[in-house]
C-alpha cells in the first residue's frame, strides 16, 4: 500500500485483524520494539477511567500549551476525522504523516497482526517520535492493563471516574473494572486518582503496585464550582499546597479539570493563575457537555454513552435550566446499559427523537430504544430512519428558547456535528 491514502489505510485496517478488540500487550509490543520506539524520550501522562478521560487531557494539553510546552497527544475514538486521534502542539496530525506511519508499523510487524486501535497507538508513537516535544499525553482505549498504549511507562497515571461500561471486557463490577484500570499504575511514579469514590480495590492496587505519591480527589487534593467559578487545593509535588481558582463556562466537570491540573504540577510545570485561566478559556471539548446557540436555539452536545455519564449530563442540563422545551435527540450502541440511561433521564425531555444509524452495526435500533421509553411511560417519542431525519425533526417543533440534547454516543454526536455546522453557516450567512 505504497501509494494509498489515509481513508483506504482505515479501511483496511477494519479488516486487517480478526477482532475489532483483541485485548493484549504481547504483539503491539514487539512491533513497537522493532520500531525502537521504547522508551519514550519525554515524560508521559497516561489517562485511563470510564468517564472524564477526553476532558482531563484536554485541560492538560491546554494547560501545557499555554505554559509554553508543547505536547504530544494520542485519544480515542475520533468524532469527524481521524486525524484527531494524534495531535502535536495542539495541532492534528496530516494525512501524509499518518499514511506515512502505517507504513513503517506494516513493513516493521511481518507476520505479527495487529488491531486498528494498535495500529493507531504506534502511529501516534511514531509521530511523537519525529517531533520535539517536551510532554506525552496518552489516553487508554479500553481497560488499562491490557491496553496497547500500556506499553509506554507512566511518568504519572491519572485515573478519572470508575463506573460500569464494557463489562464483558473489564468485568461486572466498579471493583473488577478498577483492577484493569490501575494496570497503567507503575512502581514509584504519581498517580491522581479523580474518583471521589473510588473501589476498595483500586486503593489495594495503589499501594501493591507501589504507585507513589497517590494523590486523591478529597484527600490530598479538593476541587469545587461556585457560581461559575473553579476552586481547588493541590498538592506540589514537595507536598506543599495551592490554592487555585478561575472562571468556567461549566461545561467541564470540576474534578476533571482538578485531576488535570494536579497531574500538570507533579510533572514540575510552572504556571500562573492568569497562565491556567487562559488555557481553560480554550479548552475545546468537543461533544462533551459542548453548548452551542444557532437561531435563537441551544444546543448541548455530550458522548455520555453509559448511566454514569448520562446522570452527569443531566445533572448539567438541572444546573443551567433554559426558558423552553428539553428535546432530546438520541442513539446508543445496543452493547450499552440502555435501560439504565433512560431510567437516569426519562421524563426529564419533552420529547426524545430517535434515529437509526444505518450501517453501524452495533447501534441499537431506534425501534427498540421506543419500546424501552413507552414502557417508562414518555408519550412525545419520535422513530426516524437516520440521526439526520432525527435533528431536523426535533427542529421543527423547537422553538427560540428551547433546548436540544444530542447524547447516547461518539457515533450520535458525530453525525449532528456536520449538520449543526452547516445550520451555522448558513444563519451567519443571513
Amino acid at each position: 500500500m505504497n501509494k494509498a491514502t489515509l481513508t483506504q489505510w482505515l479501511r483496511r485496517l477494519e479488516t486487517v485483524h480478526p477482532k475489532e478488540v483483541d485485548l493484549g500487550l504481547e504483539r503491539v509490543l514487539s512491533v513497537a520494539h522493532a520500531l525502537q520506539l521504547l522508551p519514550l524520550k519525554q515524560p508521559v501522562v497516561t489517562v485511563a477511567g470510564t468517564n472524564g478521560k477526553g476532558s482531563t487531557i484536554a485541560v492538560l494539553e491546554a494547560l501545557i500549551g499555554e505554559a509554553g510546552y508543547r505536547a504530544g497527544v494520542f485519544t480515542s475514538p475520533h468524532l469527524l476525522r481521524f486525524n484527531e486521534r494524534v495531535r502535536v502542539a495542539g495541532v492534528d496530525a496530516s494525512d501524509a504523516e499518518i499514511v506515512h506511519a502505517f507504513g513503517l508499523i506494516d513493513q516493521a510487524r511481518g507476520a505479527v497482526s495487529l488491531t486498528y486501535f494498535e495500529f493507531a497507538a504506534l502511529a501516534a508513537l511514531l509521530i511523537f517520535e519525529a517531533s520535539e516535544l517536551d510532554f506525552v499525553i496518552l489516553e487508554v482505549g479500553l481497560g488499562g492493563r491490557l491496553d496497547a498504549v500500556n506499553i509506554v511507562d507512566a511518568s504519572v497515571a491519572v485515573i478519572t471516574s470508575i463506573d460500569l461500561d464494557h463489562q464483558g471486557w473489564l468485568g461486572s463490577s466498579r471493583g473488577e473494572i478498577s483492577r484493569e484500570k490501575a494496570g497503567i499504575l507503575r512502581r514509584g511514579c504519581p498517580v491522581v486518582i479523580a474518583d471521589a469514590n473510588p473501589p476498595p480495590e483500586l486503593l489495594g492496587c495503589v499501594v501493591d503496585e507501589g504507585a507513589s505519591p497517590a494523590l486523591y480527589l478529597g484527600r490530598e487534593f479538593s476541587v469545587a464550582a461556585v457560581d461559575g467559578q473553579w476552586q481547588a487545593q493541590l498538592q506540589m509535588p514537595d507536598g506543599a499546597s495551592r490554592m487555585l481558582s478561575a472562571v468556567t463556562n461549566g461545561s467541564l466537570l470540576p474534578e476533571n479539570i482538578g485531576a488535570a491540573v494536579q497531574a500538570s504540577l507533579l510533572l514540575g510545570i510552572e504556571f500562573s493563575d492568569d497562565c491556567l485561566a487562559g488555557a481553560l478559556a480554550k479548552v475545546a471539548a468537543v461533544g462533551r457537555r459542548e453548548v452551542r446557540q444557532i437561531a435563537g436555539r441551544e444546543y448541548v452536545l455530550d458522548v455520555a454513552h453509559n448511566p454514569a455519564s448520562a446522570s452527569k449530563l443531566l445533572e448539567f442540563l438541572i444546573a443551567t435550566p433554559c426558558n423552553g422545551k428539553r428535546i432530546c435527540v438520541f442513539s446508543v450502541m445496543a452493547d450499552k446499559d440502555i435501560s439504565s440511561i433512560i431510567d437516569a433521564t426519562a421524563g426529564h425531555f419533552d420529547g426524545w427523537f430517535l434515529g437509526d444509524q444505518p450501517g453501524n452495526t452495533r447501534a441499537a435500533s431506534a425501534t427498540e430504544i421506543a419500546a424501552l421509553l413507552d414502557d417508562r411511560g414518555q408519550t412525545m417519542v419520535s422513530i426516524s430512519k437516520n440521526l439526520r431525519q432525527a435533528l431536523r425533526r426535533a427542529q421543527s417543533v423547537a422553538v427560540e428558547g428551547d433546548r436540544l440534547v444530542v447524547f447516547g454516543s461518539f457515533y450520535t454526536v458525530a453525525a449532528v456535528l456536520p449538520l449543526l455546522d452547516k445550520d451555522h453557516r448558513k444563519h451567519d450567512a443571513l
